[in-house]
């Protein structure tokens, strides 16, 4: 049939439900259970009810056999017309589709083939569903219909459901492993008066009771930082940040980030806690630190290997710290980069050269280091060499996965820093010094390690998912597809 005749016909049957006097939403038998926990301590002649969605509805005369899913696992129906009274069959039969939601109390029994089969005594039909569930969504040529309509994603595809409930595991980890550490979960603004705490270009939106331009933040940074001159020495942030820039496979405009500051630290032992943090959240989640991603396998064992982001851009670019931008641009185009430009931000080469590395990269963890310090506004400088930063940046199986800092803490570098970098952008991304920061930042903040990991990435690898959409929900699609 066509989906509009199915539709009215689900339509005709909600009318005749109503006619028969069925009140909707239907009430829930008592003492509930989950079906998973049922099954698993399984007990034949055990008086139970549970509620969900039907799945499948096989009729044989008197007799009607109906599959009952919810959030847990799945159980056979068993329902007989002599048992329910024959107009509650009828009901059931020319009235109730699949898709439909059940409240259901009967005794557990097996059947002649062992199966696990609940012998219905009462039922209440709790919900009609206008549309049918789709029989083979596998078999969909727009993979961005799955996207859309990602509540028939999880309802048809076992293996979509899962990888979001690992999501969910990894993030309950995370806070368990920081919580047990001593570090205090906060929140920080997601609207800024600037758009600061990483290069990128933001979302704007307007206040109207101030009369006030406001950003969605980049990144939540700044504000974290403020907290450790506050005197919170040990704060983590599990937060949505937006980048008005480009989407693939590995970016989404919003995203989920784990931001992590700790005073009297430095990135060394960022580094340390990111080994110690990812390899946890894998054991949890995996069972193991040995994992395939994407058909390589990654060893997520501690120590990490580290490579020098130095020694690799001398190599392949022959660029050099000192050199200006102007240089940079042209040693780039020399090896065939960004030819096409005249003009570049020193973050916008950051990006084209950690673009271009990232495909040097092998599968296993690698800490990369040394970071040009004019590609750094908010790290520390090395003391035996002021031209490299304290930062890595974290690879795993050629995917950026996490940054950290020995942060900036010096209020007269910061604004001469700050200086410089609003100075190279164009005009419409012209932005102001954050002067609060600053400020916060002249009333001293102790040596501090700050490290960002992308929750989203993270979840790609231990779930072994190849799109940032497949780990986010509801990511952001062209309107009118």
């Amino acid at each position: 049939m066509e989906m509009n005749e199915i539709i009215q016909q689900r339509r005709a049957k909600l009318e005749a439900l109503k006619a028969r006097g069925v009140s909707l939403p239907g009430a829930i038998f008592a003492s509930r259970t989950d079906i998973g926990e049922s099954l698993a301590n399984f007990e034949e002649g055990k008086k139970v009810s549970f509620a969900g969605r039907i799945t499948a509805k096989r009729l044989h005369g008197k007799v009607e056999f109906l599959d009952l899913k919810d959030r847990t696992g799945k159980i056979q129906l068993y329902i007989k017309a002599d048992v329910i009274g024959k107009d509650k069959f009828e009901l059931l039969k020319e009235d109730i589709d699949i898709a439909d939601f059940l409240s259901v109390k009967g005794e557990l029994f097996k059947t002649h083939s062992g199966e696990s089969t609940v012998k219905v005594e009462e039922f209440v039909l709790l919900s009609k569903a206008l549309r049918p569930l789709p029989e083979k969504w596998h078999g969909l040529k727009d993979i961005e219909l799955r996207y859309r309509q990602r509540y028939l994603d999880l309802v048809a595809n076992e293996e979509v459901k899962k990888v979001f409930l690992a999501r969910s595991k990894i993030i309950q980890a995370i806070r368990k492993f920081l919580d047990d550490k001593g570090f205090l979960e906060v929140e920080t603004p997601m609207m800024h008066s600037i758009a600061g705490g990483a290069a990128g270009r933001p979302f704007k939106t307007h206040h109207n009771e101030y009369n006030q331009e406001l950003f969605l933040r980049i990144a939540p940074e700044l504000y974290p930082k403020r907290l450790i001159v506050g005197g919170l020495d040990r704060i983590y942030e599990i937060n949505r940040s937006f980048r008005n820039e480009g989407v693939s496979t590995r970016h989404n405009p919003e995203f989920t980030m784990l931001e992590v500051y700790q005073a009297y630290a430095n990135y060394e032992e960022m580094m340390q806690l990111t080994q110690d943090l990812i390899a946890c959240v894998a054991k949890e989640v995996r069972g193991d630190t040995k994992i395939t991603y994407q058909g390589k396998t990654v060893d997520l064992t501690p120590p990490w290997q580290k490579r020098s982001f130095y020694e690799m851009v001398k190599q392949r670019f022959d660029i050099e710290p000192q050199d200006e931008t102007s240089v940079m641009i042209e040693k780039l185009q020399q090896k065939g980069f960004a030819k096409d430009k005249n003009r570049l931000t020193r973050s916008q080469i950051n990006k084209i050269i950690e673009d271009i590395l990232e495909q040097d990269m092998s599968a296993s963890p690698t800490f990369v280091t040394d970071y040009f310090t004019n590609l750094c506004p908010l790290a520390q400088s090395k003391k035996d060499n002021p031209l490299l930063s304290e930062r890595f940046e974290l690879y795993v199986a050629g995917m950026e996965v996490a940054n950290a800092y020995s942060e900036l803490n010096d209020p007269i570098e910061q604004r001469k820093r700050f200086k410089e970098e609003i100075k190279e952008l164009e005009k419409d991304e012209k932005k102001d010094v954050d002067e609060d920061y600053l400020l916060a930042l002249e009333h001293g903040m102790p040596p501090t390690g700050g490290l960002g990991i992308g929750i989203d990435r993270l979840v790609m690898l231990l779930t072994d998912q190849a799109s940032i959409r497949d780990v986010i929900l509801f990511p952001l699609l062209r309107v009118g597809k």
